[in-house]
């Protein structure tokens, strides 16, 4: 395991170095000349070299990724553009709620996912069965638009029970402002983990050992919950740490909506300004933990099945 580790992560590095370049080279070919974002409409030739000479734009191009590469590194992307805030402390600031927005959502997808998807595998080919397909299709067919829009009228403004915008980083207020948005979130998100989940635990439920451990005479409570749902679980692991990332970027509409300073509405915010610092902070932060993740997602395997050989 531990050889496997550090092997994945020495592999990791290359790829990470690649991600890098590609940034480099959008932001530097594709995004236009920084110089003339920053100055505005109203600007001289003047400005535009100073500017480009504050940012390193007059450097030869390898000197420029040098600078990006160490500022990778260091998690030290300068200044906001629009706010001149340090872009890593934007990005620690953010991160938090998002993360106590994304964090409890993926977790309870995960679970009623999992336990919905096991009771009506059980009771696979039933009305029970039938039904939730049928309930689960149209709720992945609404857009999340909707359920934001329509729970913000029915439950903030009819019944009065959560308060439509607002935020707080601390106690109970975080909670209050918290439920209506991740109820929301939830609403669309364990459709297609209901569905996705349900599919793996009933291609399980077909395989020889299932039908060995009935024969036996285990009951068919032990048979879904020891047999079938450590099998699926890989899969569902693989599902699980694959969102892990997502928590990185936040949720857009959900932030934006409900007025939550996440990551989500600050990219919106930065793509609007076109603040590539923050941009290029994110983008790479985003690629990262996907390889982090994935690398944890493996070894998680082998300590789910230890049948499963890491090389």
């Amino acid at each position: 395991m531990a050889a496997y580790f550090f092997q994945r992560l020495l592999q990791m590095i290359p790829t990470l170095f690649g991600v890098i370049l590609l940034v480099f080279l959008l932001f530097n070919w594709v995004g236009g000349d920084p110089a003339y974002v920053l100055a505005g409409k109203f600007s001289n030739p003047e400005d535009i070299a100073n500017i480009r000479r504050q940012l390193g734009l007059d450097q030869p191009l390898y000197i420029q990724f040098g600078i990006f590469l160490r500022q990778v590194l260091t998690f030290d992307y300068g200044l906001s553009w629009s706010t001149q805030e340090p872009v890593s402390h934007i990005f620690l600031t953010r991160l938090g709620p998002s993360i106590a927005l994304l964090l409890p959502m993926l977790i309870l997808e995960t679970f009623i996912g999992i336990a919905i998807a096991l009771a009506v595998a059980y009771v696979r080919d039933s009305w029970i069965d039938r039904t939730l397909t049928l309930t689960t299709t149209a709720a992945m067919s609404i857009s999340l638009l909707i359920y934001i829009i329509v729970g913000q009228y029915f439950f903030a403004f009819v019944l009065g029970w959560f308060p439509v915008q607002g935020w707080a980083n601390h106690g109970q207020s975080w909670l209050r402002y918290a439920v209506l948005p991740i109820l929301l979130g939830l609403a669309v998100s364990l459709a297609p983990a209901i569905r996705l989940y349900r599919t793996f635990i009933l291609e399980e439920m077909g395989q020889d050992y299932v039908r060995t451990a009935r024969a036996k005479g285990l009951s068919e409570t032990r048979v879904m919950l020891v047999h079938v749902l450590r099998n699926a679980s890989i899969p569902i692991i693989t599902n699980v740490l694959s969102s892990l990332p997502g928590l990185l970027i936040g949720a857009f509409l959900l932030e934006r909506f409900f007025s939550i300073p996440g990551i989500g509405r600050e990219v919106i915010m930065a793509v609007e300004r076109s603040d590539f610092p923050v941009i290029k902070a994110i983008t790479v932060s985003v690629a990262t933990a996907t390889m982090v993740f994935n690398l944890l997602a493996d070894c998680a395997y082998q300590w789910v099945d230890p049948r499963v050989k890491l090389s």
